[in-house]
């Protein structure tokens, strides 16, 4: 061999060493060895669990402004029934009052005007039937001056009642797009829930549900360090401490007896609920009806402190768009969200706004 042919066979096994490094860092399906999920796997699961609790939350807030608007509109609809009784009533005076001034303008017709009358009385054979009927004419000009003021009296007000009724049904008819709205970002942040859940892997489920078991471990160790509330429910439930009876011990009683029913927002029963129709059925149950939604219970109930609750009581959350009844011992039965049935929970779960009183 000589030195051309030798340096040749150099070259091209250069070439070929060169050519495999080019192919080893051409882009491609890569493969990683599997390993044992690590930190980074928890951090997002609790990121899942954040956005899942975001929409959740977000469609509890829509769901509380639906329920708000649906009691409105039930009221509107009361009201604007009411006045179209009374617009078809002030209608009907109208025609009432259109047909007395057409008999007293025929009375005064037949009667004559006074004058003729004076001739009568002076000239006539029969003095007595001219002041009659002069007393008869007298009459029909003041029925006709009556009638007319009436008239005039009812044209206004059913004119007012007119105008009132439409002002009632414009209302109406806002308020039933401020439901449809509510509606349509209820369901949408639902059902982009959903699809999260939907995508989740048997792994994440797992962790997802040992995450809120830690989470409600957390929440009845704040609840019990906070000395917060006491008592037991109605001497049904778990624990000692003291009984609850009366109307507070009834709602109770139906709240918890409700216990695997749906969570369905806008549902106030008897299959499913929302968090205020679940509080509000219950204690229509026992008795004392209550406002519809979280907001007019904080709103319109007796407010009492943390550390003064006892069964019966409504645990107010967030900003008013949850709710939870308190049954004792930290605990709470409520219709948590969609996808979850009713159920007991620590009272210290979420973020506590205040506690109410029905019957205070």
């Amino acid at each position: 061999m000589n030195l051309s042919t030798g340096a040749r066979r150099l070259q091209s096994r250069a070439f070929l060493a060169s050519l495999a490094c080019t192919i080893a860092f051409v882009s491609g399906p890569s493969y990683a060895v599997p390993s044992e999920p690590g930190p980074g796997d928890d951090k997002s699961i609790e990121g899942i669990r954040d956005e899942l609790d975001g929409l959740y939350r977000e469609a509890e807030v829509a769901t509380e402004a639906y329920n708000t608007a649906d009691v409105k509109a039930t009221e509107q609809e009361k009201r604007l029934k009411s006045l179209r009784r009374a617009l078809a009533h002030a209608e009907d005076r109208v025609d009432d009052l259109r047909d007395l001034a057409g008999a007293a303008a025929r009375t005064q017709y037949h009667g004559g005007d006074l004058a003729a009358t004076g001739i009568q009385l002076l000239l006539g054979d029969h003095p007595d039937q001219a002041l009659d009927e002069a007393s008869q004419a007298r009459q029909a000009m003041r029925n006709l001056v009556t009638v007319s003021e009436s008239q005039k009296t009812a044209r206004t007000e059913l004119s007012r009642r007119t105008d009132a009724a439409a002002r009632e049904l414009r209302r109406l008819d806002n308020t039933r797009a401020d439901k449809a709205e509510s509606k349509q970002k209820i369901e949408g942040k639902i059902a982009e829930a959903e699809r999260i859940e939907a995508g989740l892997e048997k792994r994440q489920k797992r962790k997802l549900a040992q995450l809120e078991k830690e989470q409600a471990r957390d929440a009845k160790s704040r609840w019990n360090g906070s000395g917060s509330g006491g008592g037991t429910s109605t001497g049904t439930g778990t624990g000692g401490g003291t009984k609850v009876s009366g109307e507070a011990g009834r709602a109770v009683a139906f709240a918890k007896a409700q216990m695997g029913k749906p969570y369905v927002w806008g549902a106030v029963g008897p299959s499913s609920y929302d968090c205020s129709g679940l509080t509000s059925a219950a204690w229509a149950a026992a008795g004392h009806p209550i406002p519809r939604t979280s907001q007019a219970q904080w709103q319109g109930l007796t407010r009492v402190g943390l550390a003064s609750a006892r069964p019966g009581d409504l645990i107010i959350y967030y900003d008013a768009t949850h709710v939870g009844m308190y049954i004792g011992n930290g605990q709470i039965v409520h219709a948590p969200r969609p996808g979850r049935t009713v159920t007991i929970a620590p009272a210290a779960s979420m973020p506590i706004l205040g506690v109410v009183r029905p019957g205070a």
